[in-house]
């Protein structure tokens, strides 16, 4: 261990952590607080497969199903569907990796990563953005778990439940069952993140079995794989596969928008910079292209066993004909949305609105908001239609948050090269303060981004909130390629602005800050 100055020690392998780990220096700053300080060496100790099992955890999740059975309800086949979600989760993962190196470095999380870029007070707005997305992501995640209890409950107690009273369009029961799958989320969230990294363990692996039992079920009724492999693409490979591809490739992106922002939140925790990243690069592709296929062929074989593309799961399993069949498939659903939900969008977001209000909010009433947030934004129209889900949500937010990655990428891997000044991200009036705590540079970055990216969002006539020509006629081209065009342009703009002060600004400020090798 090295004292590298500037407040903070160097591990032999690169970590760095604050010299004066008493943190007096830090524990009268109003932008501090336990969650959001940086975790101690002693702390980071997850392994290479508890990042493996997290992304298990995460992506084993009806809406990762989802993904792949709407390419089908699109009319795609399974090799088209296939191709486009593998080939979005390998780009993906390369600006989730870059963005993940820090948090492992410095044992932050995401909020405070962005104070380097953004300004310690401007941090909250990338922060804000992420969270309200991931709020919107937490509800759509607990009213699907809220049908799989349902379901599960009408197979034991019969038609009065499943045909009760109706309440704003679906029955009370419902809505019963959505407020005590909300409850039970909000209880885990509640024992810290120790009570979830023990929870996507065990449970990673348990709806592993579910979903492929799931798979074996359709092939053995519909006699094989082969009706499934032979059903034709409704689209083709001609103009109208390529129509559909592009949005459908950036929304597959997007579904992991926020996560490419905020695996600093966990890989804070990272024992070191190669077990993070392996565990990721194991976990990531190879779990996506597991549900994705599994995806496919349950959707390709209702098509053969009920003449339509049935792209729900839960639809699907209540289906069986045996109720036993029925409960335990429901319930591996369950433990799949749990475990995906509060990892990808309670934990992450917390730490946004403590970062926003640090003194009045910590990790668990903050995680209460979300909760509270994720019910007002009314998810069950979110997933009511494929193209809702697939071009209007995911495609527009993809595009904002891939604008704010952009940014961070070029502030921490070509401005900064990967050296902070730890201490001076809780401290107003130093180098992160920049004028009144915020950059000006990071906000009008993203902002260029973001207007490119999803400034020509259109929808088809009669098919989304969108006019036919796009928001901005002239930008309507880019909306196709919303995720990469708001990437790109967030990078570059950030930089031209940056540059050539940038060097004095953010590497100069912090000279010798830590120059050991990463691990």
């Amino acid at each position: 261990m090295t004292d590298s100055g500037w407040g903070q020690l160097t591990a032999p392998d690169g970590r760095v952590d604050l010299a004066d780990r008493d943190r007096s220096v830090l524990a009268g700053s109003r932008f501090a607080n336990a969650e959001l300080l940086p975790t101690t060496l002693a702390e980071r100790r997850w392994s290479t497969y508890n990042y493996a099992a997290l992304w298990m955890g995460m992506a084993h999740n009806i809406p990762s199903y989802l993904l792949a059975s709407g390419l089908v309800a699109l009319g795609m086949d399974w090799l088209q569907a296939f191709l486009t979600i593998t080939m979005a989760n390998l780009v993906v993962l390369v600006p989730m990796l870059l963005n993940s190196h820090a948090g492992t470095k410095y044992g932050i999380p995401f909020p405070v990563f962005a104070r380097a870029f953004y300004g310690l007070r401007g941090a909250n707005l990338p922060a804000l953005l992420r969270a309200f997305i991931a709020c919107g992501w937490f509800g759509i995640q607990t009213w699907i778990g809220g049908q799989a209890i349902f379901v599960i409950i009408g197979k034991l107690a019969g038609d009065p439940w499943l045909s009760a009273t109706a309440l704003g369009g679906h029955p009370w029961t419902m809505w019963l069952s959505f407020a005590a799958f909300w409850l039970v989320q909000m209880a885990l969230i509640w024992r810290g993140i120790d009570a979830l990294r023990r929870f996507e363990n065990w449970a990673a692996p348990l709806v592993s079995v579910a979903f492929l039992a799931l798979m074996v079920w359709v092939v053995v009724q519909i006699g094989g794989f082969g009706p499934i492999f032979d059903e034709p693409s409704k689209l083709g490979w001609g103009a109208g596969f390529w129509t559909v591809f592009a949005p459908s490739l950036m929304g597959m992106i997007a579904f992991w928008a926020t996560l490419s922002l905020n695996m600093p939140d966990f890989t804070r925790f990272g024992g070191s910079q190669r077990k993070q990243a392996l565990g990721q690069l194991y976990g990531l592709p190879t779990t996506m292209a597991f549900i994705s296929m599994i995806s496919i062929v349950v959707t390709s074989g209702t098509i053969v066993l009920y003449g339509k593309a049935i792209w729900d799961p839960v639809e699907v399993a209540s289906r069986f004909t045996s109720p036993v069949a029925v409960v335990i498939g429901l319930v591996m659903a369950v433990l799949a949305t749990i475990s995906a939900n509060v990892a990808a969008n309670v934990v992450s977001p917390s730490y946004d609105f403590s970062n926003a209000l640090p003194r009045w909010l910590n990790f668990r009433t903050a995680g209460l908001v979300n909760g509270i947030i994720g019910i007002l934004i009314q998810p069950w129209r979110l997933v009511s239609d494929p193209r809702t889900y697939i071009f209007t949500w995911l495609g527009f937010y993809g595009g904002v948050l891939a604008s704010v990655a952009g940014v961070l990428i070029a502030g921490y891997w070509v401005l900064a090269r990967t050296r902070l000044d730890l201490a001076q991200l809780y401290r107003p009036g130093g180098v992160y303060w920049f004028g009144g705590g915020w950059n000006w540079r990071a906000v009008l970055a993203t902002a260029a981004g973001a207007v490119v990216a999803v400034g020509g969002a259109y929808s088809a006539p009669g098919s989304g909130p969108f006019p036919a020509d796009g928001l901005i006629p002239l930008l309507k081209v880019c909306y196709d390629y919303s995720w990469v065009a708001g990437l790109v342009v967030g990078f570059v703009v950030h930089l031209a602005l940056s540059l050539p002060g940038a060097r004095h600004r953010q590497v100069g400020a912090v000279e010798g800050a830590d120059s050991a090798p990463d691990g």
